[in-house]
């Protein structure tokens, strides 16, 4: 009896090997390569004039993403656009609109970014004048308002305002923009130009003393009185001989009565 369990456990256990070696091939092979795609870099879906609307609790329009085209892709669930538009909306505050030639939209959706020929333009408000942002790389983070990149920047202010600077923070809750070096800017005020622009006032050309002297018509004036009033010396004269020669004629008529 000791010979034969001698015998039959080393066979027993080759068996059992053989066994689970053979289960472990089973497995690995079961676990190949998928011919589904999504162990490659390819889409599983396209759309296009893809637009996105997000709302708040209370139903308010926050952000609209479009694009021309986008591409889904499932082995790291990110989003690839084809010229993005993100227009963002804030109450009460201008909307900012947001575009470029290509944007990447992360897997939770909490980062967009937009590369190449990037622009910026936030309307105009309380008298302040449109500005716009130029820039090659850019990074969304909508649910936060905020717009960041460290690559450089062209800002331009209406109206005669131009800065250039490597990286910016822009918060358009809180309206403020950060730029984080490198930092030039070009202003003109708007008041200088005012003036500058301005034609300059002509005095009309001054009138002779004669024509303008208030005492030239006074003179005038009093030197055709005193002709008015002043007696005639020779009709005077003449009234006064001939009441002369009247008495004379009296008295002679009276001596010879």
């Amino acid at each position: 009896m000791l010979g034969r369990s001698t015998i039959f456990f080393p066979l027993t256990l080759a068996i059992l090997l053989a066994i689970i070696t053979f289960w472990i091939n089973l497995t690995v092979e079961q676990q190949g390569p998928k011919i589904d795609g999504s162990d490659r870099h390819d889409p599983d879906y396209t759309m296009n004039n893809f637009v996105n609307t997000q709302t708040d609790a209370t139903g308010k329009l926050r952000y609209v993403l479009a694009a021309a085209e986008m591409v889904h892709y499932p082995d790291d669930d990110t989003t690839v656009l084809q010229r993005p538009r993100f227009t963002q909306y804030t109450v009460d505050k201008p909307y900012t609109q947001i575009e470029g030639l290509r944007g990447y939209v992360s897997s939770n959706g909490e980062e967009v970014e937009l590369v190449d020929n990037v622009k910026i333009v936030r309307q105009a408000f309380d008298g302040k004048g449109e500005m716009q942002v130029a820039t090659e790389k850019l990074i969304i983070l909508p649910n936060q308002d905020l717009v960041k990149t460290n690559s450089p920047v062209v800002i331009t202010q209406a109206p005669k305002t131009v800065i250039h600077a490597t990286g910016m923070i822009y918060d358009k809750k809180n309206r403020t923009v950060k730029l984080i070096s490198r930092v030039k800017v070009h202003y003109e005020n708007p008041t200088g130009m005012a003036l500058k622009t301005q034609k300059p006032i002509t005095k009309p050309a001054s009138k002779p003393l004669s024509a303008v002297s208030p005492a030239a018509p006074s003179t005038k004036v009093s030197s055709a009185a005193t002709k008015a009033t002043k007696p005639n010396t020779a009709k005077a004269s003449t009234k006064k001989s001939e009441k002369k020669q009247q008495s004379i004629r009296i008295k002679s008529r009276s001596k010879n009565g």
